[in-house]
């Protein structure tokens, strides 16, 4: 859920769309590693695309492509136009170039993309034309790079106007989801909230112009925010076969655990029961949280799966962290420390299954409360050794050897072997080799320090350093 911030603008929730499932397409079971960059403007992804695909990505998730104003993240978020693109992260003709730089080097870009609701201008108009009558006005006076940038549609018309809403009213039973649905995502204050779109035919028509256009472009996948806050019924009528298929789309629903918690049952699992739509995988990431908690135990990951905690392999979106953790006050006590936050990367690189999201933004200053700390993210040197790690063991199976409080062993097939130390002291566990197969007389290289293992005998003994993760392949 985004939460957009500001005295004339509503909280927003972004949330977001599914990875398709595999009756429509093949390559959304491949577990290949995402780029979420985030706030980053059309052009610098497009400077940095050999050095993104060097990194071992094969995916990019870009910012909102719509019309929308405002210097603020949270305004990517708030559209005023879905017919054409133009913001301050680039518009239709900076994506063209984006998608083909990205192509020739073999990366796929994804679109985060907002359908429940259009931006909150209460404060400067009181209709629900969209967009309303000044821009109208700026489409007239510049129709030619208006044009350039138009997705589809007569731009000398307007789009939606208030038949096309909800009723006015701002969501108090977060619990029900027919008001999570139905109602407007509200701030405080008297804020009347982000204006709720209706399913009728007509948005259900504009919507899926809106996507087949994108894809036409060449987007190959969809983050649909605040799907939370979307019917089953829009969902399914916007999202069909032809638009889906070779898609991946991928949800956001926010929980607070996974099977037994409230959200879970209430939101998630109807939403992935209902859909082919795959998910943020906010099980896994309290799992993950929880082990890495002073008082948890890493044998909470030996299997979280089977107990519920856990979203299916091949509907999973992994993380660590998403956007919406270190820019909303009310998230940011899910913040990690440095030193889990790379140990649980490990965790979710070198695991099998799930979709990593790799989070790294381009956050003004003013909007930064951590000083740059994911700015160079994806780059970071023991990233990217990370995702070479899991980008080899691609298709490869996983058995766990080993949990403990501290302690996380396991390995993909005989190629690799990942051993994971959250606590203060060094370590030792002594792998039966007669058991588990690994290749013998063969150097197993740690991809995060250079140390090398290599199995002569049948107890092999395994010292990880404090505080450590251990990635090591052959």
């Amino acid at each position: 859920m985004t939460i957009t911030l500001g005295t004339s603008f509503a909280r927003a929730s972004v949330l977001t769309t599914a990875i398709i499932g595999s009756s429509f397409f093949a390559t959304s079971v491949q577990a290949d590693t995402i780029l979420h960059a985030f706030n980053w403007s059309y052009s610098d992804i497009t400077l940095q695309a050999k050095s993104i695909a060097q990194a071992g990505y094969k995916k990019v998730l870009i910012s909102p492509p719509l019309k929308s104003s405002g210097n603020e993240w949270w305004a990517r978020y708030q559209p005023q136009d879905i017919r054409l693109i133009d913001s301050p992260v680039g518009n239709k003709e900076d994506l063209q170039k984006l998608i083909a730089a990205l192509k020739a080097e073999g990366v796929e870009v994804y679109a985060d993309i907002v359908l429940n609701h259009m931006a909150n201008e209460s404060w400067k108009r009181n209709d629900l034309n969209y967009p309303g009558s000044d821009l109208l006005t700026q489409y007239s006076q510049n129709m030619g790079y208006m044009n350039k940038q138009k997705l589809f549609g007569d731009l000398t018309q307007g789009s939606f106007s208030a038949n096309d809403f909800h009723p006015a009213g701002c969501i108090t039973d977060w619990g029900n989801p027919g008001h999570v649905q139905y109602w407007r995502l509200c701030g405080g204050n008297g804020d009347t909230g982000l204006p709720d779109l209706d399913p009728n035919n007509w948005v259900v028509s504009q919507q899926r112009l809106y996507l087949q256009a994108l894809k036409t472009m060449g987007i190959k996948g969809f983050r649909v925010d605040a799907v939370k806050h979307m019917s089953e019924y829009q969902i399914n009528q916007v999202f069909t076969p032809e638009i889906t298929a070779g898609m991946h789309v991928f949800g956001e629903v926010i929980t607070s655990g996974g099977k037994g918690t409230n959200d879970y049952d209430v939101f998630l699992q109807p939403y992935l029961n209902n859909t082919d739509h795959g998910a943020y995988d906010f099980p896994l990431f309290s799992s993950i949280r929880n082990a890495f908690s002073y008082n948890g135990s890493m044998s909470q990951l030996h299997d979280p799966q089977a107990y519920g905690q856990a979203l299916a392999n091949d509907r999973a979106i992994t993380f660590t962290i998403t956007h919406d953790i270190p820019t909303n006050d009310g998230f940011r006590y899910q913040i990690m420390d440095p030193t889990s936050e790379k140990l649980a990367y490990a965790y979710i690189l070198g695991k099998n299954g799930g979709t990593p999201l790799i989070y790294s933004d381009a956050l003004k200053p003013e909007e930064d409360k951590d000083n740059g700390r994911w700015n160079d993210m994806w780059n970071n040197a023991d990233m990217v050794s990370m995702v070479r790690f899991h980008n080899a063991m691609q298709g490869k199976s996983m058995e766990t050897l080993y949990s403990d409080k501290c302690l996380l062993i396991f390995k993909r097939d005989k190629a690799g072997l990942v051993a994971i130390n959250k606590c203060g002291e060094a370590r030792s566990y002594t792998v039966d080799t007669y058991r588990y197969e690994f290749n013998w007389y063969q150097p197993y290289i740690d991809v995060l320090s250079g140390s090398s293992e290599t199995i002569t005998s049948q107890n092999h003994n395994l010292t990880v350093p404090a505080q450590t993760a251990r990635m090591w392949m052959q």
